[in-house]
């Protein structure tokens, strides 16, 4: 079955989501594809509780709390969601539009496509240590979903970036023991973030280990039991372990992105900076996955650019319709596209 649709949006992140809110109100709806089982991208993945400073009008929110409002204003527009699909192929059609087909044998006929996938789709960097498989989602992991589950147990987080410093931080108060590893001698991430996993290390409720890498994982009847270390003085001591957290960072990949005839540069598409269209019309790139000089990666950058290429899509969605600048303080179709033209 095909699917028609006037706008297919490529990526769930918060640029997606707004983008489904910035088409709603000029009277368009849309469908929306991750190759992720749920809305949010980098914010739900990556930080879902670290608080943000910088969306404007909002002095402080989480990652998962922007995209839950995100979602609750875009939900008047009813736009379809299909989750946990990657979109394989995008095809120019003779007649106008474009053939979209995802992993799930989907098929669209979309009259524009926006695509907001971020820098790609995320694939942490994995121990390469053969028993680490086995481990996965059970005591080894390599992004945390619910912290609590990780209380009163012997933690061993590797890594030395904002997020192995940033999540020794949260869990350090509640484990029985928390050992933060890192392979160099200088930490990657946040001063601050350093000062206070030191202050933890000080006060005796975590241990730091600088200049060691891992080296082997101790399992015992299926599970893990502890991890092998291999300091500076390639002396190897073995840490108790009941979980083992990894940050080595991610690594983002364009995957079929990059087979679709656009314009791309080191991972990124080009676009111009009235329309946000890429170098084949009527596809539109926002958010971290464009580039243009001047180009800042920012969430809120990532919106001024979803109401601009909404309104450059409005006249290939709608020929010969003229496109009038609305204010949602006074206009009542506004009012009527977001169901509160009685209030």
């Amino acid at each position: 079955m095909t699917i028609k649709t006037d706008a297919l949006i490529i990526g769930a992140g918060p640029s997606g989501i707004f983008q489904i809110f910035e088409l709603g109100l000029l009277g368009i709806k849309a469908d929306i594809v991750d190759s992720l089982t749920t809305v949010g991208g980098q914010c739900t993945e990556l930080y879902p509780d670290k608080p943000i400073y910088d969306i404007p009008g909002v002095p402080m929110c989480t990652g998962q709390g922007l995209v839950d409002a995100l979602m609750e204003q875009a939900e008047p527009f009813n736009a379809g969601f299909h989750l946990g699909e990657e979109v394989v192929e995008v095809a120019p059609q003779d007649g106008g539009g474009f053939r979209v087909v995802t992993s799930a044998d989907k098929v669209f006929d979309a009259k524009t496509v926006f695509i907001a996938g971020g820098v790609g789709s995320f694939q942490p960097r994995k121990l390469r240590q053969p028993e680490a498989e086995a481990l996965e989602d059970k005591q080894l992991f390599y992004r945390v979903k619910d912290p609590t589950r990780f209380h009163g147990r012997r933690i061993v987080i590797l890594g030395g970036g904002d997020s192995a410093l940033d999540w020794a931080m949260a869990l350090a108060p509640h484990a029985a023991s928390l050992t933060l590893v890192h392979r160099r001698d200088e930490f990657r991430g946040a001063a601050a973030s350093v000062d206070t996993v030191e202050g933890l290390a000080t006060s005796g409720q975590a241990d730091v280990i600088r200049s060691a890498n891992l080296v082997g994982l101790g399992v015992e009847d299926g599970k893990l039991v502890g991890v092998d270390i291999k300091g500076a003085d390639d002396e190897v001591r073995t840490l108790p372990a009941d979980d083992l957290l990894v940050f080595f960072g991610l690594s983002p990949k364009l995957g079929p992105i990059a087979e679709w005839g656009l314009e791309v540069s080191r991972k990124t598409i080009a676009v111009d900076t009235e329309r946000f269209e890429t170098s084949i019309p009527g596809i539109f790139a926002i958010g971290d996955i464009n580039n243009y000089p001047g180009k800042k990666k920012l969430i809120l950058s990532g919106f001024h650019e979803a109401a601009l290429a909404a309104f450059a899509a409005k006249p290939i969605i709608e020929p010969g319709k003229k496109v009038h600048l609305q204010y949602t303080t006074t206009s009542p179709i506004m009012h009527k596209r977001l169901g509160v033209e009685d209030e």
